[in-house]
C-alpha cells in the first residue's frame, strides 16, 4: 500500500543540522523571526508558553514536541508572559547553553531548539502538504525520544552533536506521522487521520496519472460529492483538485531532475495528455518550463 506520509518525508530529505540548549528563570519572551526555515522544539523541563499567528497561545510541557515546517513570525515565553511588548535579550553561557529571563536564579525550563533543513529543491511545494504546526503530546515513543534527546543534552558524551542530529531526525518522522493524536493544523496529517479523506489521498498518490475527479475521489472516500470536497478543504487546507495538482508537480520535478524520462513521459506519468498542456501547467506552478528545470538541475 502507498503511504502518502513516506513518500513526502523521502521526497523532503529532513536533515536537523542545527540544535541549541536553551533555559529560562522567571518572565521572559523570545521572538522569532526566521522566515520559512524549518523549526522544532524540544521541552526537556518544566513548561513554557508558544504564540504563533493564526493559532491559539498553547503552554508546552515536558515531552512536549513542536514542529513548524516553515516557520515564521512566532514568540516563545514563560508560562506567565511578561507585560506585552517586552522581550529578553538572549545570554549564551560558558557552556554554550542560552539563557532567559533572570540569568541567577535555577532554572525553570530546559528546552531544544533549532533548524530542519529540507534538502529537496522542492521544499517549498511540498512544505504546502504539510501544516502548519505540528504539536504532538503523550506518544509513548516520542517520549522516549524525548528522554534521550535529553540525556544527550546533559551528558558531554564523545559524539554528541552526531547522536542528537540523529535522534532529531527520526524524532521529526516519528511526530509526522503520529497523526492520530497530534493537534496539527490543517494539512496532510489531518487529512491522513481522517479515514475517509485518508482514502482519497492514497488513491491520488498510488495513480497519480489517472484523470481524477472529485466526484471519483468522493466515490473512493465513500462520501457525497459536496461531503467529500467540505471535508477534504476542511482537514486538509486545500481543495482536492489543488492538492493533487501540488503531488503531480513534485513528483514531476523530481523525475525531471532524474533526467531518466523525456518531458512526453513525464507528462503521462503525472496525468497529462501532451507534454505542451503540461509545460504550461508546470511552468505556471514552478516558474520555468520543464526543459529549462531540466536543464538547471543538470548544470546543479
Amino acid at each position: 500500500m502507498i503511504d502518502p506520509l513516506a513518500e513526502v518525508v523521502t521526497l523532503l530529505q529532513p536533515d536537523a543540522t542545527t540544535s541549541k540548549a536553551v533555559s529560562g528563570a522567571g518572565a521572559w519572551r523570545l521572538r522569532r523571526t526566521d522566515v520559512g526555515q524549518p523549526f522544532y522544539c524540544v521541552v526537556v523541563e518544566g513548561g513554557c508558553r508558544l504564540e504563533m499567528v493564526g493559532h491559539e497561545p498553547a503552554v508546552l510541557t515536558q515531552g512536549d514536541f513542536v514542529l513548524i515546517p516553515a516557520a515564521h513570525d512566532f514568540t516563545f515565553s514563560s508560562v506567565a508572559p511578561p507585560a506585552p511588548g517586552y522581550y529578553t535579550e538572549p545570554v549564551t553561557l560558558g557552556s554554550g547553553e542560552v539563557r532567559l529571563g533572570a540569568p541567577g536564579e535555577p532554572r525553570e525550563v530546559h528546552f531544544l531548539v533549532g533548524h530542519c533543513v529540507f534538502r529537496s529543491p522542492d521544499a517549498a511545494l511540498l512544505v504546502s502538504l504539510l501544516p502548519r504546526l505540528v504539536h504532538v503530546r503523550g506518544e509513548a515513543r516520542l517520549a522516549n525520544l524525548v528522554g534521550m534527546v535529553g540525556d544527550e543534552c546533559r551528558e558531554t558524551r564523545p559524539a554528541r552533536e552526531l547522536v542528537l542530529a540523529r535522534l532529531l531526525e527520526v524524532l521529526f518522522i516519528e511526530a509526522l506521522r503520529s497523526t492520530t493524536s497530534t493537534a496539527a493544523s490543517p494539512g496532510l496529517l489531518r487529512g491522513l487521520a481522517d479515514p475517509r479523506v485518508a482514502s482519497a489521498i492514497r488513491r491520488m498518490h498510488e495513480r497519480p496519472g489517472h484523470a481524477w475527479t472529485v466526484a471519483e475521489l468522493a466515490y473512493e472516500a465513500s462520501l457525497s460529492r459536496s461531503t467529500f470536497f467540505d471535508r477534504f478543504r476542511r482537514t486538509v487546507g486545500t481543495a482536492p483538485m489543488e492538492y493533487l495538482l501540488t503531488w503531480r508537480m513534485a513528483l514531476a520535478q523530481n523525475l525531471l531532475r532524474q533526467r531518466q524520462s523525456r518531458i512526453a513521459e513525464v507528462a503521462k506519468l503525472v496525468g497529462y495528455g501532451s507534454a505542451s498542456t503540461f509545460s504550461v501547467a508546470f511552468a505556471r506552478h514552478v516558474g520555468v518550463p520543464p526543459g529549462q528545470f531540466a536543464e538547471t538541475q543538470t548544470r546543479t
